[in-house]
């Protein structure tokens, strides 16, 4: 195991496991990695895919071996498993905790004083999406250029705001079951209503990926006036859909900053 590694990874979850993947999947230059022993057999199965990824045997090694840390715990967990560990002054530190505040986190690191957070999503496995980072440190944004992107975000409320939006994953995906489902309530098969609808929303997604175009334009050159879509929307406006989106974003906003 060597002395120094370039990034250490403090909670092997779904998020730090495809942050290592995206670093090493087809890379001839992978970075070292040193893993926490948290979730032993995950960070196992990675160190043993990725010949420059390593397991430490303890949360103290990452933190003393690896120029970079990233934490990928619970926020729950974050002052128990941080408190203790020894980091270093000329250390950089990116947190992907959700609403934990760097004010919050700065005396748990300390005298590390490079501190970053950053919103990663799965799609990083894939060096896919944009990750926002607070502050834009070198550090952070070396790490994402590699994994995407990075988003430079300067004001923290803000960054929090991009953090809540991120709860809108599983509704949505939930709004593409429904209309399987109801494809499915016509007497459409299952397996071929699912099909359809991840191909519509997947053509959809190209529109998405290319960067071009306000949202609301988007929207509306799907909706031909007296269309079918147009109905639909107007419909789910009528229910008060939208209004409620907002709402709940706001409550999970709250939630983030304890307001």
């Amino acid at each position: 195991m060597p002395d120094r590694y370039d990034y250490g990874i403090i909670g092997v979850g779904e998020i730090g496991a495809a942050i290592v993947t995206g670093l090493c999947e087809g890379v001839d230059d992978a970075p070292r990695i040193l893993f926490s022993p948290r979730n032993a057999e995950r960070a196992a199965a990675l160190a043993a895919r990725y010949p420059s990824v390593a397991v430490a045997p303890d949360n103290q090694s990452v933190a003393s071996r690896c120029a970079t840390v990233v934490l990928s715990i619970r926020p729950k967990d974050s002052r128990a498993i941080l408190t203790g560990l020894t980091f270093r002054p000329d250390q950089a530190v990116i947190s992907v905790l959700a609403g934990v505040p760097n004010e919050e986190l700065e005396p748990l690191v300390a005298p590390a004083r490079d501190i970053a957070r950053a919103i990663p999503l799965p799609p990083v496995g894939r060096r896919a999406g944009v990750t926002p980072v607070h502050p834009g440190t070198t550090a952070a944004r070396a790490l994402f250029g590699r994994l995407g992107g990075a988003s430079e975000v300067d004001d923290a409320a803000a960054f929090e705001a991009m953090s809540a939006a991120t709860g809108t994953i599983a509704a949505h995906l939930r709004y593409l079951a429904a209309i399987s489902g109801w494809l499915s309530d016509q007497g459409v098969a299952p397996e071929q209503a699912a099909r359809y609808v991840r191909s519509i929303f997947a053509n959809v997604g190209e529109d998405l990926a290319d960067g071009r175009g306000d949202l609301d334009e988007l929207a509306s050159a799907h909706a031909t006036p007296g269309g079918i879509n147009e109905r639909f929307s107007a419909m789910l406006d009528e229910a008060g859909v939208f209004a409620t989106v907002s709402r709940s974003l706001q409550v999970i906003y709250n939630r983030l900053t304890g307001g």
